[in-house]
């Protein structure tokens, strides 16, 4: 198993955020994290990558124990995370945020210009201005250039245009089937269920359902997911 996590609970100050989350990834699986506004998603995410520190549970990944690990060595461990708002480098060219979380692997520039032409075009261009869509093209190929061992979208296709969405749906399935582990965090379930083997459903921080997508009946995604 590639990521196990048991019994996660997280405080922010004297308020709790999660109250129990469990969730498991095996390797060259693909896992839907599915939940309304402010039920925990996020949360879990910032936990997975060390940004935040359980204050009870635990969180193995690739065999090793991350709790209090320090989150830069979390990432050298494996994990590639695309962070909610995209968050790239603004005033550095597309290549020069590439060239900044390169590690050595199968990911290399020619490869995310393939995955992405668009970048290509754009290599010497600020990243702040790119359009939103090209913004989050360049924070999915920043973490695939740490050659990832579980690629962590959070958000991957929120406030972008349908066209746009499309490609980057399309990318994530060229991921999926190339055997890349993903944890992914978006609302377009018509686009995210079909590609995800496993999903869970967060429910005011706690982890409420898991299994195959096509056992999320329309009952339980109107109960959960308000759609």
């Amino acid at each position: 198993m590639l990521l196990k996590v048991r019994g996660l609970e997280v405080h922010y100050g004297a308020a709790q955020a999660l109250f129990g989350v469990d969730l498991s990834i095996n390797e060259g699986e693909m896992v839907a994290m599915l939940g309304r506004n402010g039920m925990g998603k996020s949360t879990t995410i910032s936990s997975i990558c060390q940004m935040m520190t359980p204050t009870k549970g635990t969180i193995e990944f690739c065999g090793q124990t991350l709790n209090r690990m320090s989150s830069h060595k979390a990432a050298r461990l494996g994990l590639g995370l695309v962070p909610e708002g995209r968050r790239c480098f603004p005033n550095l060219s597309v290549l020069e945020n590439l060239s900044a979380a390169a590690r050595k692997g199968q990911w290399t520039l020619e490869r995310v210009y393939a995955l992405f032409p668009r970048l290509k075009e754009r290599k010497n261009q600020s990243a702040n201005t790119l359009s939103g869509g090209e913004q989050q093209m360049l924070a999915i190929s920043r973490a695939l250039m740490t050659n990832p061992k579980l690629l962590i979208l959070d958000e991957a296709t929120e406030g972008l245009a349908p066209v746009v969405r499309g490609e980057i749906w399309q990318a994530i399935a060229t991921l999926k089937k190339e055997g890349l582990s993903i944890l992914i965090v978006d609302k377009t379930l018509k686009e995210l269920l079909p590609l995800a083997d496993q999903a869970i459903i967060l429910e005011k921080g706690e982890s409420v359902w898991a299994g195959q997508p096509s056992a999320l009946t329309e009952e339980m995604k109107d109960r959960y997911l308000g759609l």
